[in-house]
């Protein structure tokens, strides 16, 4: 989906965020709603924040992608992967992936994003978009196995 670069478009994409994977079948409350939508939530206000170019809007992608299970299961394997990706149209200021390795020290008030974002993500990076200028923020989190009869986590 396409937001406005502006608070109210990351506040709108967050909320989507939380709603579809409700509709998904992830609870508001359960730890991979809560986890991604704090992802999605730096994310779109980074792009707001760091990737705004006046007159251009930030796009949003959520994918869920299944994973075949195991045969035999040597050991639990994530049953599926949620994804998502922001892209903004500004092609400078790349975020490094080494940024997100070392916090800033507690008396700055600001920079905490994609630290935030490499703590919570099993994986996260930074492509360029294709055929538009400007680059794609994309974090993944796996889903583990559960096993019949176990209570999920």
């Amino acid at each position: 989906m396409q937001f406005t670069s502006t608070p109210r478009g990351a506040r709108l994409a967050r909320r989507l965020v939380a709603h579809r994977l409700d509709e998904w079948g992830h609870p508001y409350d359960s730890t991979p709603n809560e986890t991604l939508t704090l992802i999605a939530a730096e994310l779109t206000a980074n792009a707001v924040r760091h990737g705004h170019v006046p007159g251009r809007d930030f796009h949003l992608r959520l994918t869920a992608s299944p994973h075949p299970s195991p045969t035999p299961p040597p050991t639990p394997a994530p049953t599926a992967t949620l994804r998502i990706e922001v892209a903004d149209t500004r092609t400078e200021g790349r975020p490094a992936q080494d940024t997100a390795d070392n916090p800033p020290p507690l008396r700055e008030e600001s920079g905490r994003g994609l630290y935030l974002v490499a703590r919570l993500a099993d994986r996260w990076g930074v492509t360029p978009r294709v055929a538009a200028p400007g680059k794609r923020v994309w974090a993944e989190l796996h889903l583990p196995h559960v096993h019949p009869g176990a209570e999920p986590t």
